[in-house]
């Protein structure tokens, strides 16, 4: 088994859980800033970077709360979850990323996600 470690990050976004939602479940929304093309079929999201594919399942998702993707080539204990979360005294939202990497990609995974998000955050003008 690879044994990767479960890591999570938390970042702050300006904008409404709803809107937020709509980039992170919707082909369109993903393409905007995860990947170069996004398509789904039957629960199936093919991601593309560069003309190199990878599909995920999607596996659990809460109306404007929560979408969690499934790797098809990965472990089936893996699994990338984006979870809106609002402060309700605040009203404050962040967005918070559980993601599996192995040990020794870890820092680079992480990284991977900051420029993401950094370009989410630049797209939703946030």
């Amino acid at each position: 088994m690879s044994g990767k470690k479960k890591f999570n990050i938390e970042y702050e976004i300006k904008s409404s859980p709803r809107i937020l939602y709509s980039f992170l479940s919707e082909p369109n929304g993903l393409t905007q800033w995860f990947a170069d093309d996004v398509t789904v079929r039957d629960q199936v999201f093919t991601f593309n970077w560069d003309g190199e594919e990878q599909k995920a399942k999607l596996l659990c998702t809460k109306e404007n709360k929560l979408v969690r993707f499934k790797w098809l080539d990965d472990d089936p204990e893996y699994f990338f979850e984006m979870e809106i979360l609002q402060d309700e005294l605040t009203n404050d939202v962040a967005l918070s990323i559980t993601d599996f990497a192995a040990e020794d990609t870890l820092s680079e995974r992480k990284l991977i996600w900051d420029n993401q998000i950094e370009y989410l955050i630049s797209v939703l003008g946030a």
